[in-house]
């Protein structure tokens, strides 16, 4: 019997800093266009913070203003990171188009944890980061964190008559 897969293995703080610090270029594996849903405001936020968003969705033409791919496979240029934000059962296909592309990361997003596609990437020479939160993980290494989510830069605790 196999021991229980430790998802921590793929969340090393060294290797998440490096990652966001070298990456240019993230293809989004099932951006929405709906601003409501997770996936649109990661990518609004990343293309909001220096990242060329690439939005990989069949059903879309277009999401964030930019061409939406059917696949990653599709994709005219070179991707550093690829960000996943599918069910975790489509992990092994997405990481085996992001080592046939060449991609340099796969980020698999929360809840996105599938062993096999970790290992795919892995043996494809990617580094891998699971069950985290690209948004989250850039806030928190560049200083923008805060209770809501981001950091508004004002003080709220001033007390009336305070100046």
């Amino acid at each position: 019997m196999n021991p229980p897969f430790d998802v921590t293995r793929y969340q090393d703080p060294a290797t998440i800093q490096r990652v966001l610090h070298t990456a240019k270029t993230i293809a989004i594996v099932g951006l929405s266009k709906n601003p409501l849903r997770a996936s649109y405001f990661v990518g609004f936020y990343c293309s909001r913070h220096g990242y060329r968003v690439i939005p990989v969705n069949p059903r879309e033409s277009a999401i964030l203003g930019q061409s939406s791919y059917r696949s990653l496979s599709e994709v005219p240029d070179p991707i550093d990171l690829v960000a996943v934000f599918r069910a975790p059962d489509a992990l092994p296909e997405i990481a085996r188009e992001a080592v046939a592309v060449s991609a340099k990361t796969l980020w698999c997003q929360f809840g996105v944890v599938n062993e096999e596609g970790g290992r795919i990437a892995e043996e494809g020479g990617l580094s891998v980061v699971m069950d985290r939160c690209v948004k989250i993980e850039h806030a928190r290494y560049e200083g923008r964190m805060h209770w809501l989510g981001y950091n508004t830069h004002r003080i709220t605790s001033v007390r009336g008559g305070l100046q």
